[in-house]
C-alpha cells in the first residue's frame, strides 16, 4: 500500500474589527509609554497592559490552517501568528460521509441537518468560491479551503464520497 502525503497551508482572513483594535491598542501603548515621563508608574502599567492586549489579540486573530493528508487521515493544525502551532483535529476518510464544494448540488440533501459547524477555511467568500464542505459522522459539518492536490489525493481514496463539481 502506498502512502500519500499532501500538505496545504491557507491563511484565514483577519476580521476588520480585530485590525482596528490591535492598531488602537498599539497607539495607546505608545501614548502611555510617552506619558510615563510625566505620570510615572501608573502610565507604565497601562502601557504594559495595552501592549500585552495588542500581542494577544494579534496572536489569536492572525491564523493560518495547515491541512495534512497522510494515509487516509486528514489532520488540521492551527498556526497562530506564525509562532505557535496547535493540532485542532484529525479526521479519518473512512468515517467521512460526503465532501463537496460549498455550492455543490451534492450537498442539497444535507442542508437541513442540525449539525455542529467547524470552520477551518479562509473565512471569506471569493469568486469563484473554492471552499469545501465535509460532513463527518452525521453530526459535524467542517468547512475547509483545500488545494486541488489535496482534494485529488482524498478523492483517489474515496471517489464515491468526494466530489469536485
Amino acid at each position: 500500500m502506498s502512502d500519500t502525503y499532501v500538505e496545504c497551508l491557507v491563511k484565514a482572513k483577519q476580521p476588520g474589527i480585530a485590525k482596528f483594535f490591535r492598531g488602537f491598542l498599539i497607539v495607546l501603548t505608545v501614548f502611555f509609554a510617552l506619558f510615563m515621563l510625566f505620570a510615572g508608574i501608573t502610565a507604565l502599567l497601562l502601557a504594559v497592559v495595552c501592549g500585552l492586549g495588542a500581542y494577544f489579540l494579534n496572536l489569536f486573530t492572525d491564523l493560518e490552517y495547515e491541512y495534512l493528508y497522510l494515509d487516509r487521515e486528514l489532520i488540521v493544525d492551527k498556526v497562530m501568528a506564525k509562532t505557535r502551532r496547535k493540532r485542532v483535529a484529525t479526521y479519518s476518510i473512512d468515517r467521512l460521509e460526503i465532501m463537496a464544494p460549498i455550492r455543490s448540488y451534492h450537498l442539497d440533501s444535507y442542508k437541513n441537518r442540525d449539525v455542529k459547524v467547524k470552520d477551518y477555511s479562509i473565512h471569506q467568500e471569493l469568486k469563484p468560491d473554492l471552499r469545501y464542505v465535509m460532513y463527518y459522522e452525521g453530526g459535524l459539518k467542517i468547512l475547509l479551503s483545500p488545494s486541488e492536490e489535496l482534494v485529488k489525493a482524498m478523492k483517489n481514496v474515496a471517489p464515491r464520497k468526494i466530489f469536485t463539481e
